[in-house]
């Protein structure tokens, strides 16, 4: 920016919220839910509550790691292909069963992968190393075998607790699980597990003008895409979503939705949070608790409603109010819903990857807010590129189908030029692209 360049940069309105500070009075209100017990495949995705240590040894014997013989190294010091050792086949253990008897000087044990070494054997030697295969194929007897090569002890033993030994912390509460971690909890014979529980999130659309997918099409009708693309959303971040359908503007449709929504850990709605909505809306949500009207210094997104309620049990049950345009409701659960339902299930600190792209073309900032741009991201040449994903009308939901990510364009910045880097908020990390 020239010297001179503070002459056009943009004077905001002061009662306009940042991002940050809408983010961190929503969040205020959010705490990490309670505990719940459910079986291991039922919690991925969900935040570990408790501290997870081995009841026993992973793997709980010396096993082999080998097909072949246990031994005693000692009997084999000078055993070589041109002088074979030969020593007696005392029995055979599988995995899954245990050796009848101890392996002593002279003895061998034909052993499987992963099945227990016997008690006196400290070595495995492969059976490739021995004669079997020829003893087979000329029908001699497997009651002894020549072995052709010397070991060391320990040579083809996997040590009792090499993975895990009895009483280690293998999991720490907070951490959140995934398939490796559900496969850890199986191999200690957890079937079930405590984690925090998924928060319920009440979603609610107002508007006389509303259709549910599925009806009938009419003149003057919307279909209500709202509901739908934060219950998905709601449904992706962790969240269990409660779909109340539509509102219409009479009281008592509204007081009705309402109080199936205050049995949830969230409300969301959607419209009738800007200057000029249909005042009802505003009205009920009052009767109920209190909520805020901001302005958030954003666009898209730049009217939200936020604040509790409270339900006819006493619980204060917090309500976040979208947009009604479908790109703002967007992108506002993107910054706020998201966040909240992190805060809720425990998930400290997770943020949707930033990166740093070249801009393909403009991003226009008409009145000093940040600017989410839907923005295709792709890789050329090793350098993420960001291009628009054209008109940028908040009403235009394509503009979000086509988007994996939103470029931003700073509050003090009228224009981020083509050729400039940008840095955009993945909405996906898609793997054509990464």
């Amino acid at each position: 920016m020239t010297q001179h360049g503070h002459s056009h940069r943009h004077h905001y309105d002061e009662s306009m919220l940042s991002v940050e500070e809408a983010l961190e009075r929503i969040l205020g209100y959010f705490d990490v839910l309670d505990v719940e017990e459910k079986p291991i495949l039922d919690a991925v995705g969900q935040v570990l509550a408790e501290d997870v240590t081995s009841r026993f040894n992973i793997p709980p014997m010396d096993n082999s790691a080998m097909d072949g013989y246990a031994v005693q190294a000692a009997d084999l010091q000078r055993a070589s292909a041109e002088s074979p050792v030969a020593l007696k086949v005392i029995g055979i253990v599988a995995a899954g069963s245990l050796p009848t008897e101890a392996v002593r000087p002279g003895t061998a044990f034909r052993i499987m992968t992963g099945a227990p070494v016997p008690d006196g054997a400290d070595s495995v030697v492969p059976f490739e190393e021995t004669d079997e295969v020829e003893r087979r194929n000329a029908g001699r007897s497997m009651d002894e075998i020549a072995i052709n090569v010397s070991v060391h002890q320990g040579s083809d033993v996997r040590p009792a607790g090499e993975d895990v030994r009895q009483g280690d912390l293998v999991l720490e509460k907070g951490v959140v699980l995934r398939p490796s971690e559900v496969g850890v909890l199986a191999s200690l014979g957890y079937h079930t597990v405590k984690v925090i529980r998924r928060p319920v999130v009440a979603i609610l659309s107002t508007g006389n003008e509303l259709l549910e997918p599925g009806d009938e099409f009419g003149a003057g009708k919307i279909y209500d895409s709202n509901s739908y693309s934060v219950a998905a959303s709601v449904q992706r971040y962790g969240g269990v979503p409660l779909m109340l359908g539509i509102a219409r503007d009479n009281l008592d449709s509204m007081n009705t939705k309402l109080q199936e929504g205050l049995e949830s850990d969230i409300l969301i709605t959607s419209a009738g949070v800007s200057k000029g909505d249909y005042d009802m809306v505003k009205d009920v949500l009052a009767q109920h608790g209190k909520i805020d009207f901001w302005s958030v210094r954003m666009r898209p997104a730049k009217p939200l409603a936020f604040g509790v309620l409270t339900a006819p049990d006493g619980r204060q049950v917090p309500h976040l109010g979208l947009p009604g345009n479908p790109v703002s409701a967007m992108v506002a659960f993107e910054q706020f819903g998201r966040a909240a339902i992190y805060k809720m299930l425990g998930k400290s600190g997770f943020q949707k990857p930033r990166i740093q792209a070249v801009l393909d073309e403009p991003i226009h900032n008409f009145d000093g807010r940040r600017v989410f741009a839907r923005a295709i991201v792709t890789k050329e040449n090793g350098t993420y590129h960001a291009r628009l994903t054209g008109n940028q009308s908040s009403n235009l939901l394509t503009s979000m189908a086509r988007a994996n990510g939103l470029a931003i364009c700073p509050e003090d910045m009228p224009v981020k030029e083509a050729g400039e880097v940008v840095e955009v908020q993945m909405l996906d990390w898609p793997e054509e692209v990464f």
